[in-house]
């Protein structure tokens, strides 16, 4: 299939339809538990340290395995192993609606991790091959937007599903998404692959997990043993070591898994950082929320997910916004708008009080939203816009990679800093020792221990330390955000003129012996 024909084909869309559903599905999965988290931690006693591995070994395994499943779809073909990553992912959510403690919880979301890390570089690695470049940034935007939209869409199931079932039912929803996914890209799917693509490598990859998985360990372990505790700081050193050793590794491999020079590019580069940071600060901002507005709120699942809408509608609306002011203005002014303006609605959301209603959430939301979508579809596109055909894989797999790294990252450190906050605000003067270690879990637990033991006062010390910790995790996104804009304002060239030009050239790479000598295959 050369590029002309990929221009006259009009099944290109309905391909990029089934490559929506699997993003979308992706999208949910990254929280869609957040809103039941106060369940979890309500029906199976999960702490706040597991409530955070709960989300994180998703996230994790996610972000690690990423690198060598761009490298796998290379070699034995993107939409095989994309079919096989839907496959691992309905297994894990299959286990996940039957285990009934948090421990199996976390490794139905393991699991799920993996078959994520096949979905999303190859979803995104089959575009050059699908889309000229004059339209492959509406196929990126329609993707980043199916995968936003699943991000604040993941809530409002979740907590409709959890109104009305168990909270296994949160697992169960996957099944037809990702049954219906499955068919549509094995009917529409084009098969691609780069016959010359290395095996993976089992050490890097092994290094990759142990690296990423013993920092968030670190970090989540902190708020309990404290910094200095030599478990936790074993662990952060031993992370910095793994991963010295995987880039030096890297280095050294003639085709590695980890393509560092696409990071010698100043566009992949500083687009990579811009992504990186806001999915940090979105990724954070999600643990957080759903708990203010269940525990210290009073608001059910279900409403969570409603009032969680204002951030989609952002979401939409800064999507389809992004590429008309990207095509015009370039990618840098638009990138850094969009980071300034959720720097902004981070900021705002630190001013909430015990007293404040909805509508001045709601307002914050709407512009976390706005800003994120704003910053966002242009970064990833511009990134994107860069990488030749022959190299797609590696290097989505290494985009999306960092982007899930910096969600770890936000998840395991923002939730660190809300537990470290709350525990210290919260008194507990006066309570037996258990029930203060119990209270000093999560918010959801302190509500539980002051309905056991009638103790409204101890309630409403655990909303103004939970608040507290929420205000601060919102100012260092907001500084966070800030950085990133700076960054890119300083440093992201503009590529309104260049950017065609690479596109151009990934497109011109696309040679037959990608496509397994077949055309579309429907």
């Amino acid at each position: 299939m050369d590029a002309t024909s990929t221009q006259a084909d009009p099944r290109r869309w309905w391909a990029l339809g089934a490559l929506v559903a699997a993003m979308l599905v992706l999208g949910f999965d990254l929280t869609i538990l957040n809103v039941a988290l106060p369940t979890l931690a309500a029906d199976l006693g999960a702490s706040t340290g597991q409530q955070q591995w709960i989300v994180d070994a998703y996230v994790v395994v996610f972000a690690a395995l990423m690198l060598p499943a761009g490298l796998l779809g290379d070699r034995f073909g993107r939409r095989r192993m994309l079919v096989a990553g839907l496959g691992v992912f309905l297994v894990g959510s299959a286990m996940g609606a039957l285990v009934h403690s948090p421990g199996p919880v976390i490794a139905a979301r393991t699991v799920m991790g993996v078959g994520a890390a096949l979905v999303m570089p190859l979803a995104l690695s089959v575009l050059p091959s699908l889309f000229p470049a004059q339209e492959r940034t509406k196929a990126v935007a329609a993707m980043t937007a199916a995968m936003s939209a699943g991000i604040p869409l993941g809530p409002l199931v979740g907590g409709w599903l959890l109104d009305q079932y168990w909270w296994g039912s949160i697992f169960l929803i996957n099944v037809p998404l990702v049954g219906v996914a499955v068919v549509v890209c094995l009917l529409l799917l084009p098969e691609t692959r780069d016959p010359s693509a290395p095996r993976v490598d089992l050490i890097s990859a092994a290094l990759s997990v142990a690296g990423l998985g013993a920092l968030v360990l670190g970090i989540i372990e902190a708020p309990h043993r404290d910094w200095t505790d030599p478990l936790v700081l074993g662990l952060l050193a031993g992370s910095v070591v793994l991963v010295a050793l995987l880039v030096r590794r890297e280095r050294r491999a003639a085709r590695p898994l980890l393509d560092l020079a696409l990071l010698a590019d100043r566009g992949f580069r500083w687009n990579t950082v811009a992504a990186t940071l806001g999915t940090f600060i979105l990724a954070g901002l999600l643990f957080v929320l759903p708990s203010y507005l269940q525990a210290v709120l009073g608001h059910d699942a279900f409403g969570t997910g409603v009032r969680l809408l204002p951030l989609m509608a952002g979401l939409l609306v800064a999507a389809k916004l992004s590429t008309v002011l990207a095509a015009r203005l370039g990618p840098r002014p638009v990138v850094a708008t969009g980071l300034v303006v959720l720097c902004f609605a981070a900021l705002l959301g630190a001013r909430t009080g015990i007293g404040d209603g909805y509508g001045f959430i709601a307002v914050w939301l709407s512009l976390a939203g706005l800003g994120f979508g704003l910053a966002m579809v242009p970064a990833m596109d511009s990134a994107l816009a860069g990488i030749s055909a022959d190299r797609a894989g590696s290097g989505s797999g290494l985009l999306l990679t960092l982007r899930q790294v910096g969600a770890a990252i936000g998840i395991a450190l923002l939730g660190s800093l809300l537990a470290g906050v709350y525990a210290d605000r919260l008194d507990t003067d006066g309570l037996p020792a258990a029930a203060a270690a119990t209270a000093d879990d999560s918010v959801v637990a302190g509500h539980l221990v002051a309905e056991r033991l009638d103790l409204p006062a101890l309630a409403d010390a655990a909303d103004r330390a939970f608040l507290d910790g929420m205000n601060l995790t919102l100012v260092v996104c907001g500084c966070a955000a800030l950085v990133a804009a700076a960054l890119v304002a300083l440093f992201l060239p503009d590529s309104r003129t260049a950017a065609a030009g690479p596109a151009a050239g990934a497109e011109r790479t696309v040679a037959p012996d990608q496509h397994d000598g077949r055309e579309w295959t429907a």
